[in-house]
């Protein structure tokens, strides 16, 4: 691993769930985004074709 010694610094029990929460919470406001700030994109996950 080369950024093996991270944890020495950081406990992996902390720093993973930590990690993890920062990607889900990125992915979370970059659907919203998507969501609030197109028009078809609703349309299609309701199934329209075009």
């Amino acid at each position: 691993m080369n950024q093996g010694r991270i944890w020495c610094v950081v406990n992996p029990t902390v720093g993973l769930p930590l990690f993890l929460g920062g990607v889900l919470v990125i992915s979370l406001l970059v659907h919203s985004a998507v969501l609030s700030n197109s028009d078809w994109f609703a349309a299609f996950i309701q199934g329209a074709t075009g």
